[in-house]
């Protein structure tokens, strides 16, 4: 089908709107491939440093007759999600020999949960971590040893940050390696109804760990579609996958099988062949667009209106807000997977999956059907699910049709017309509103604002009995440069239960949620943030706030004379330990959320404004400055 123009005219915005930084980002990648550093220009010395320890590979290295992979892996044995990337180096030397190549460990990134962190003081380090892992990448990646690179990474800022730092070496052909999740354990729903009970004091800790680690129970990603499964949809629509690699489970053999392909596909699509498929070739405008579809298309996690304008930005494309509120308008909700359904990923890929997703949207035009994928046959070779069929090799079938109802549907008939992540905004700035997670009835909630600057004092705030009434809970001085832009997802049981007592409750806040957040209305990554002088830092208790997603609105009404008037909140001093005192550097300067709520990104634009761009320094990340309705 033709693609639908309203996609089509966010698309052109795009392209129009990235014009100059685009070009200059290919210009730095096709000199990277022609003029950067590779094995051939290594001298003696550094090259044979690259190849001391590479055992049997040496002699196939040093004739450079094949590819050598540079594999960045983001393995730990402390975190289920990545545990499993234990032994794939070895296997994945061994099936790089199977067709000519040789393959290295070029790098460690690190690799930290929100799950163990969420509410503790390791959570002001998480978004950072992004910028972390995706420096890691650069590092693993300037040796000039490979000619292509494997990304071993699945969770919240791990792919986001693998992307970044390997978009910085776009002209090598790049397959992103998922894990998988973990078989499902006790339903998503159950979990969240004992955390609610527990914040209500009516079960203690005992029953509570019990119940998470019921649903935490082994390998693999969790099994809700939070960020790090919402990483492996939006890989899968942009192309960078094996077909179907996204949500197949830890320890199987069609799971081995996929990855095994993966190596030899990358060693088919080298710069020595007539198929070459360079990363920065296949992140493009229309991949970043078709990403943002599936997003919004499957309800997926609200930290990517941070993570994909972060990555677009590394590729030279300038993707905000407005971009992703208008492809929601245009999107429906085809998928219910939980905290947006009852299902969870084992069941959303039992029902069709992604293979089923991404056919849909081709049929109602909702996707481009024309970009580049590491895989031959472009995005439509991914509306196919993979299985193992002869001699244990992977095979493909086309899925057209919903296995579940109940939680995939076609985009004729879907849950919601609209992809449900909305943008708010008023005099209290811009923030992200995901409808999709939250009954329409909640959609408007206008009450008096009481004000925090620390989750946790929401939290005493709430046991003490003081919120028990209609408000509207602001959560401020959490973004980027205040403390690194912290999920408050603790927050969700106490304000969930406020909702059920008949209350009507919404969180503003210039932090994030995470993906596993639903049902709350809550305006986040609320910016311009609190720090620095932000609108919502002259916000006071008692005033009544307006959220709506119905309209598009967040408002303090508040007589503008008297607003405008008002001196903003002074900030809570920056804390220190934990490590947090490290990362003041990144803090100091870092961008809006809408631009990435990145100092790294910030700096990296700033410099390739001087080199690149002319006379528009850092166009590639500072778009034109949005007006605050007064």
């Amino acid at each position: 089908m033709a693609l639908d123009p309203r996609i089509a005219a966010v698309t052109d915005r795009v392209i129009e709107r990235s014009r100059r930084p685009r070009h200059a980002y290919l210009a730095l990648i096709n000199r990277e491939r022609e003029h950067g550093v590779d094995r051939p220009r290594l001298s003696c010395g550094n090259f044979a440093h690259g190849f001391a320890a590479a055992g049997e590979d040496k002699k196939a290295i040093i004739a450079g007759r094949g590819m050598n992979i540079g594999l960045v892996t983001s393995y730990n044995d402390m975190l289920s999600a990545h545990a499993p990337y234990y032994r794939y180096p070895e296997q994945m030397k061994v099936w790089a020999r199977e067709v000519g190549a040789t393959a290295q460990v070029a790098g460690g990134v690190p690799a930290m949960c929100d799950g163990v962190t969420q509410g503790q003081p390791g959570m002001e380090l998480s978004l950072f971590s992004r910028d972390t892992i995706a420096l890691s990448t650069a590092i693993a990646l300037s040796h000039g040893m490979f000619e292509g690179a494997a990304l071993l990474g699945i969770c919240d800022k791990i792919v986001p940050g693998l992307l970044i730092g390997a978009l910085r070496f776009g002209h090598l052909p790049t397959i992103l390696i998922p894990a998988g999740p973990m078989p499902s354990g006790l339903p998503n729903k159950e979990k969240q109804r004992v955390r609610q009970l527990y914040a209500e004091g009516k079960v203690g800790e005992a029953e509570l760990l019990e119940s998470e680690s019921a649903s935490y129970h082994s390998a693999g990603t969790c099994t809700f579609y939070g960020t790090a499964n919402s990483n492996q949809m939006m890989m899968e629509l942009m192309g960078l996958h094996v077909p179907g690699a996204a949500f197949v489970n830890p320890g199987t053999k069609l799971r081995q099988e996929l990855t095994r392909t993966a190596v030899h596909r990358l060693a088919e699509i080298g710069w020595a062949g007539n198929d070459y498929r360079p990363l920065g070739r296949c992140v493009d405008e229309k991949a970043i667009i078709n990403a943002a579809v599936g997003l919004l298309a499957t309800g997926g996690s609200t930290n990517h209106a941070i993570h994909l304008p972060a990555i677009a930005r590394a590729a030279g494309v300038i993707f905000d807000w407005e971009d992703l509120d208008a492809l929601s308008a245009a999107v429906p909700l085809i998928a219910r997977v939980y905290p947006n359904g009852s299902g969870d990923v084992n069941h959303f890929q039992e029902a069709g999956g992604l293979a089923f997703v991404i056919s849909a949207l081709l049929e109602a035009g909702l996707i481009h059907d024309d970009i580049l994928t590491v895989w031959d046959g472009g995005i439509t070779a991914f509306g196919a699910e993979p299985a193992l069929a002869e001699e244990e090799r992977v095979a493909w079938t086309p899925v057209t049709a919903s296995r579940d109802a109940a939680m995939l549907r076609p985009a004729a008939d879907p849950f919601m017309p609209d992809g449900g992540m909305r943008l708010v905004k008023g005099n209290l700035g811009r923030a992200t509103f995901k409808s999709s997670a939250v009954d329409p009835v909640r959609w408007t909630i206008e009450a008096p604002a009481r004000i925090f600057h620390d989750q946790d004092d929401v939290l005493v705030a709430y046991r003490n009995g003081e919120l028990h009434r209609d408000v509207v809970v602001v959560v401020r001085f959490q973004g980027p440069r205040a403390n690194g832009m912290p999920e408050l997802h603790k927050l969700t049981p106490a304000l969930g239960s406020l909702q059920d007592k008949g209350f009507k409750v919404a969180l503003v806040t210039d932090g994030r949620m995470s993906g596993a957040s639903g049902k709350v209305p809550a305006a986040i990554h609320l910016s311009p943030e609190a720090l620095g002088g932000g609108p919502v830092a002259r916000l006071r208790d008692g005033d009544v706030v307006r959220v709506s997603a119905d309209d598009g609105t967040l408002e303090a009404l508040v007589d503008p004379v008297e607003w405008a008037a008002r001196d903003l909140a002074e900030a809570p001093p920056p804390r220190i330990g934990t490590g947090r005192e490290l990362f003041a550097f990144m803090r100091d300067g870092a961008s809006g959320a809408e631009q990435g709520g990145s100092r790294l990104l910030a700096a990296m634009c700033d410099d390739l404004g001087e080199g690149l761009l002319g006379d528009e320094p850092a166009v590639c990340l500072n778009i034109a400055s949005k007006e605050i309705d007064a």
